[in-house]
């Protein structure tokens, strides 16, 4: 890639991770990739705000692009950190070694990590106080300290003159960036769409657990003009950065509840026999006009999951009973969905059991404090009969029912 001017001296570095089997904080796949940003200020004193990750060649990537502008490692006088998370921060050991000079701005709480991760002594930080000023030139760097979106060190950069924010891995997606179109401006209306997923997709795997830290972050915020928006991954929204500041909010409001009259389904069969109502169970909902996301377990990836069970006001498990327990591939699904504060839904359950049942006294243990309004369940032994069937759609129609009021 090469470097890309933002608006005046101002210019975004940028890499891609586009390895199909890399998983990003070593959990999650992104088969379509997803950009690393940091940004550079040329002026009296040269910052740069935020780093790369130190994998592959990413550290000689940002050096070449900062020589389009005929710059150095050496010639940076100011880092700005935002945020200790090594993929923004991986290349600070290597690029504090060549670089002697440069005055590190951070959090309080950041600066023991940068010993902690980087070996780099705190002598060289500046610890920010929320709201602080720092004027470099004909540039106003104001930082903001906006804690858990997503570690507890995490700040922001606004450039008050320019009306810019440096908001580090609030407002990012996954996907690659192609260097031809790294502004909101300069994508297609199918593009957009595919962000908003990848977006939304981000924010439930990385971002979710700290909802409520965003809405605080985002009211903090609230009171900025903001014409540009920088963020760490994805891309540079500078027509509109009110898209994507929307899209934020609605996503940490799903956390309260209700999210959209949509309804995530999980489902998993040992033999078949919990398998044959998946589709009643389905069409039973898109007759109530109930837009159903289908999801398996094994097989379908939790990352996936994550984000249509945010968005989603209502969850329906299909699952068998092994072993007196729940079937453990959805296990983990539960245990995942909690971890992350998945809460505020509408929930149904249904499954199939051989020589004993089990499985629901163990979702209701499991869930007891999921903050899920647990409408019901059906179970059976062996093969559904023609009764089992009927009686599982008129449990769904009583939890549409619902669901609706809940949604509307």
């Amino acid at each position: 890639m090469h470097i890309k001017p933002v608006v005046d001296d101002i210019y975004r570095l940028s890499v891609n991770i586009e390895d199909t089997n890399y998983l990003f904080e070593g959990i999650w796949p992104i088969p379509h990739g997803i950009s690393i940003n940091g940004y550079l200020i040329k002026a009296e004193k040269n910052v740069l705000i935020d780093l790369t990750q130190d994998i592959f060649s990413f550290p000689q990537e940002f050096v070449q692009q900062m020589g389009g502008v005929a710059l150095d490692i050496e010639d940076i006088d100011i880092l700005v950190v935002n945020h200790m998370e090594p993929d923004h921060s991986g290349w600070l050991r290597e690029f504090c070694k060549r670089n002697s000079k440069a005055v590190i701005y951070c959090t309080k709480k950041a600066v023991p990590l940068l010993n902690a991760f980087a070996g780099v002594p705190a002598e060289r930080a500046i610890a920010i106080s929320d709201g602080m000023i720092l004027e470099v030139g004909d540039y106003q760097l104001q930082f903001f300290d906006t804690p858990n979106i997503h570690w507890p060190e995490t700040m922001m950069t606004y450039e008050r003159k320019r009306k810019i924010l440096f908001s580090c891995d609030a407002f990012g997606s996954y996907g690659s960036i192609d260097e031809n179109a790294i502004f909101d401006d300069q994508v297609s209306s199918e593009k957009h769409a595919f962000f908003e997923q990848e977006a939304l997709r981000y924010y439930a795997n990385i971002v979710a657990t700290f909802s409520p830290f965003v809405l605080k972050g985002l009211e903090k915020l609230s009171g900025l003009e903001v014409k540009v928006i920088c963020p760490s991954h994805g891309i540079i929204w500078r027509e509109n950065p009110a898209v994507i500041i929307n899209h934020y909010q609605r996503y940490a409001e799903y956390c309260k509840g209700p999210a959209e009259r949509e309804v995530t389904v999980v489902w998993s069969s040992m033999y078949g026999n919990t398998k044959q109502v998946l589709n009643l169970v389905i069409e039973t909902l898109r007759k109530r006009d109930i837009p159903v996301h289908v999801f398996q377990v094994p097989g379908d990836e939790i990352g996936y999951i994550l984000a249509s069970a945010w968005k989603s006001a209502g969850l329906i498990f299909g699952m068998p009973t092994y072993e007196y327990k729940m079937f453990p591939p959805m296990a983990h699904v539960i245990d995942e969905l909690q971890v992350k504060k998945v809460t505020n839904k509408k929930v149904f359950r249904f499954g199939s059991y051989g020589w004993s049942g089990g499985a629901q006294k163990d979702f209701e243990n499991k869930t007891e404090k999921s903050g899920w309004d647990k409408l019901g369940y059906y179970e059976w032994q062996g093969a559904p009969t023609d009764q089992d069937k009927a009686a599982i759609q008129q449990e769904l129609h009583t939890y549409c029912d619902a669901l609706i009021e809940f949604t509307s």
